[in-house]
């Protein structure tokens, strides 16, 4: 499928035009970076992986009922997904303490929290996705009470589908962020789970070692990305189980 003109260059990922109207083709690449973009390197086969996952979990939320802005793969590297007007916030769920969190409380990392907490930051990277409260959000109109209601719920569904699937797998979902898309269709507004869900976007320990199957192996120098977000691949059956690791994994269409 013809991609047409990049319409936006991500630290991850760049966007094209669509074949069709209301379309765009995400483009995942094999860029990693940390703390803002201060720490950059290329990961050979991180996007592909990125690419196949990302449809796994998008697809696995549309099965549930939570709507995303996901169309369909179209190759190893690109999908095919909804345009829509992305909500100026991440959206992070946290189950477990770990990262800013559990500096900024003092927590000893994997610390089980006593509920999931759902917090928001603004994006903008310049600032460095400083994290804002709800009276921010209203503040600034960037979403209304209703949204925001709606982004609760759609994030604490979301936990609950992630959480189960990681615990079937012998993975721990430490944490998680995601971004949400508005979809017009006539006067009616939708929201959306939009950009992307992987190993890139959680915090994945495994439930025994508590090995980092995550980007915390990249911040961390814990050993080779690809061969963290393989495993989380392999376990969730995209790629084969007696798969070894591999720089370029081949993935199971």
């Amino acid at each position: 499928m013809a991609r047409g003109k990049k319409i936006y260059e991500g630290k991850a990922k760049d966007l094209f035009e669509g074949p069709e109207p209301g379309t765009i083709i995400q483009y995942f690449k094999d860029d990693a970076t940390a703390f803002n973009a201060e720490k950059r390197d290329v990961i050979d086969g991180k996007g592909v992986l990125n690419n196949r996952l990302s449809e796994y979990f998008m697809v696995g939320l549309g099965q549930i009922g939570v709507p995303t802005h996901f169309l369909k793969r179209l190759n190893m590297r690109e999908q095919l997904v909804r345009a829509c007007e992305i909500i100026p916030l991440e959206v992070i769920v946290r189950n477990y303490a770990a990262g800013s969190l559990a500096k900024r409380l003092g927590l000893e990392e994997g610390t089980q929290l006593p509920r999931p907490i759902v917090e928001y930051s603004y994006k903008d990277d310049s600032l460095g996705d400083p994290l804002v409260t709800e009276e921010y959000i209203a503040a600034f109109g960037w979403a209304s009470q209703q949204d925001m209601d709606d982004i609760l719920s759609i994030a604490l569904r979301v936990n609950d589908f992630l959480a189960g699937v990681m615990y079937g797998v012998g993975i721990k979902l430490i944490d998680f962020k995601i971004e949400i898309g508005r979809v017009y269709e006539g006067d009616f507004q939708r929201l959306v789970v939009a950009d992307e869900i992987s190993p890139d976007s959680c915090r994945l320990w495994d439930i025994e070692s508590g090995q980092k199957l995550d980007k915390d192996v990249f911040r961390r120098d814990l050993g080779n990305l690809t061969d963290a977000y393989s495993e989380v691949a392999r376990r969730l059956g995209v790629l084969p189980k007696n798969a070894t690791p591999m720089q370029k994994p081949t993935l199971i269409n």
